[in-house]
């Protein structure tokens, strides 16, 4: 009887903290349709969080490559008196990107809804050498 009682309060616990979590990043991140992110993307800090390979792979045209893996690392290269638009292939990196950032003080975040395979823009090819 007392294992159940273990098993469904992890199990409020694992739902609470989904949902805190789900909630305080829709408060920090703003996702934005392909066209909204369109229009203001070229005045932003464009980063693709995605590993170098998918990087290589293609990306939007104007990306930095900073693996959310990099990303703490990484921090100082991005500027926090302006908005950055991030994406990955999908969604949940860039938005796991989204939580460190703000952790570190950084406010004007956005999203590509959908990520990287949703996107129908241009994109840009890497020219590196497949060994």
């Amino acid at each position: 009887m007392n294992e159940w009682f273990l098993i469904i309060g992890l199990l409020v616990a694992f739902i609470l903290f989904t949902v805190f979590r789900y909630l305080k990043q829709r408060k920090i991140l703003t996702t934005l349709t392909e066209e909204e992110f369109r229009k203001g993307y070229r005045k932003a800090q464009l980063i693709d969080v995605r590993e170098p390979k998918e990087f290589d792979g293609g990306h939007i045209l104007g990306a930095r490559n900073i693996p959310v893996t990099q990303l703490k690392q990484r921090m100082k290269e991005l500027r926090k008196d302006q908005p950055i638009y991030l994406y990955c292939q999908s969604g949940s990196r860039s938005a796991r990107a989204a939580m460190l950032l703000n952790k570190h003080g950084y406010k004007d975040l956005f999203d590509l809804q959908g990520g990287y395979k949703k996107w129908t823009g241009k994109i840009k090819m890497s020219k590196k050498p497949n060994y």
